[in-house]
């Protein structure tokens, strides 16, 4: 055109043809895929790293395909109704992801390396309904970003230890498990959904305590109750990892006290709806009440409570 301008002959000018842009070039990135055969996954391509949400259901996935890995731009990640036994570690370096689900699979744990992982900072919705999980590990209440968990129909024998540390939790069902009570952190819970239906709870024995009071308490007792009573900063830096351990899971008595391996400890009966708004129904009878654990740091709270209970129920 500048050639013309001037006034140039551009007749006798070589002139190149313009190639058609490929569809590739000219469409938007790609940033979901559904699959839900086993016909329809593929084995050798690669995923558009530009996915923001990958489901793969129905496809009978024994492991989690290493290529999904490589998505670092996923928010969504949806393998429900697979085969798949084991989650890799690698999961935790999806920085990205807000969802997780892996309903209708085998698993039959959920590792504390994930726990740890960036999605502390991310994941906001976990499924693992359907699967074979009898417990999750210390550092699950690390995740504390959740809002939405799903752990109906596993084996679960306990929830976690410091579920209440899960400050934004308000949707959590864990029906049709093996949950004998609740752990004495749930009452720290403000939940807007709760179903616990289906367990086998036991009845609460306020009057039938478990004793296991060292008199007088020993030394590594003292000191275990001094260092979170008064928030000293710990670590495996400073004591051994066993140690470190041992005070991730320090119980909390009635008086507010910590409390290690010298306790007493009862069941006791709570109303679901002083930490949930909407409460299914425990059983087919009606129920919205469940027991709970209650720890006590010495006889003399143990005492007081015993006192406030008796002059309630006589």
């Amino acid at each position: 055109v500048r050639l013309a301008h001037q006034g140039t002959n551009t007749e006798a000018l070589p002139l190149s043809t313009l190639v058609p842009a490929k569809n590739s070039e000219v469409e938007k990135p790609k940033t979901k895929m559904i699959i839900t055969s086993r016909r329809e996954y593929p084995l050798t391509k690669n995923f558009p790293y530009s996915l923001e949400h990958f489901q793969a259901s129905y496809c009978k996935l024994a492991r989690i395909d290493m290529r999904v890995l490589c998505l670092k731009k996923l928010r969504k990640l949806d393998l429900s109704h697979n085969h798949i036994k084991q989650l890799p570690a690698t999961i935790g370096d999806l920085t990205c992801l807000q969802e997780l689900i892996l309903h209708d699979n085998h698993l039959e744990s959920f590792s504390g390396a994930l726990c740890n992982s960036t999605l502390q900072k991310s994941l906001q919705f976990l499924d693992l309904s359907q699967n074979k999980i009898k417990a999750l590990p210390i550092q699950f209440c690390q995740l504390r970003e959740l809002v939405n968990l799903k752990l109906d129909d596993n084996e679960l024998i306990r929830l976690p230890f410091k579920i209440g540390q899960l400050d934004h939790l308000r949707f959590l069902a864990a029906a049709r498990n093996k949950l004998p009570f609740l752990p004495s952190d749930f009452r720290k819970l403000c939940l807007e959904s709760l179903d616990l239906f289906g367990n086998p709870f036991e009845q609460p024995s306020p009057l039938v305590p478990n004793i296991q009071l060292q008199i007088p308490l020993t030394l590594l007792e003292f000191a275990a109750r001094a260092t979170i009573n008064y928030r000293i900063p710990y670590g495996c830096h400073l004591l051994p990892s066993h140690l470190c351990e041992d005070l991730e899971v320090a119980k909390t008595c009635q008086c507010g006290s910590a409390c290690l391996s010298s306790f007493i400890q009862i069941t006791v009966t709570m109303n679901l709806h002083h930490v949930a708004h909407t409460v299914v129904l425990v059983d087919n009878m009606g129920g919205t009440e469940a027991p709970i654990i209650c720890y006590f740091c010495s006889l003399n709270c143990y005492s007081q409570f015993l006192d406030r209970y008796l002059q309630s129920n006589g």
